[in-house]
């Protein structure tokens, strides 16, 4: 039986996905696993969302139940002997506002997490859209990344843009070895908008380096707000 490692709401999705060179993220691709690209395209996206009535293994943890998460993340896929591919993410950086989170993951799983000041606004609801920002400091420098968006949230079309970013349902983590980490995700379809009023803003390279830094400098390539839902973690699993 496969054990619930993580319970929460993701709410309130701000995603907004850039073009980057394959090359850029080949070093990142873990063992096991190879990039999974949109129409030939290499994407990475940036997300911003919130954590709801957080619990690990059932438990809620004092002051670590609601909190903020944006991270950088790409998407590769695992070809399996039987049934479909595996499509998941992979994260190049991860920043919660708790430092015993960042910490734990970064010890336990090594996932490149980072504890940072955060915050976030959010005025937005399925039928009337609204707005979300999500703030963080680092390195002395001003972050946000926030979107706009009106009307109706809508259904995943099958085949779209949208569908490819969030219907990643498996995740995949270097290990300091070599190995790799798989640990699978649960979540129902998500109702999405298509916005082009969305913006990251700060000095990009200072957190991801020169090359994420460049592209998330220019302006995204498509941006998408979802309203999100409850999500089931389940716990990782080496692979062969």
């Amino acid at each position: 039986m496969r054990r619930a490692f993580l319970t929460a709401r993701w709410e309130d999705l701000v995603i907004l996905n850039f073009e980057v060179p394959p090359a850029a993220l080949t070093p990142l691709v873990p063992r096991g696993t190879e990039l999974d690209l949109w129409e030939g395209q290499a994407l990475v996206s940036l997300v911003g969302f919130s954590f709801v009535n957080t619990r690990v293994k059932g438990l809620p943890i004092p002051g670590h139940r609601n909190f903020e998460e944006v991270n950088l993340r790409f998407y590769v896929r695992r070809r399996t002997a039987s049934g479909p591919d595996r499509r998941a993410v992979v994260f190049i950086r991860e920043l919660v506002p708790r430092y015993a989170i960042a910490a734990i993951a970064r010890l336990l799983y090594n996932e490149p997490y980072l504890s940072v000041p955060m915050s976030h606004r959010t005025q937005v609801d399925t039928h009337h859209g609204g707005d979300i920002e999500y703030a963080w400091r680092y390195g002395g420098e001003e972050f946000s990344l926030s979107a706009s968006v009106q009307g109706s949230a809508g259904i995943l079309e099958a085949g779209s843009e949208a569908e490819f970013i969030t219907e990643h349902y498996w995740g995949y983590t270097r290990q300091r070895d070599g190995g790799t980490l798989e640990y699978e995700v649960e979540h129902p379809r998500w109702l999405v908008w298509t916005t082009p009023r969305a913006v990251f803003r700060g000095p990009a390279a200072t957190l991801y380096g020169s090359v994420f830094g460049e592209a998330l400098a220019g302006k995204p390539r498509s941006a998408f707000v979802a309203e999100g839902s409850p999500v089931c973690v389940h716990a990782g699993q080496r692979i062969a």
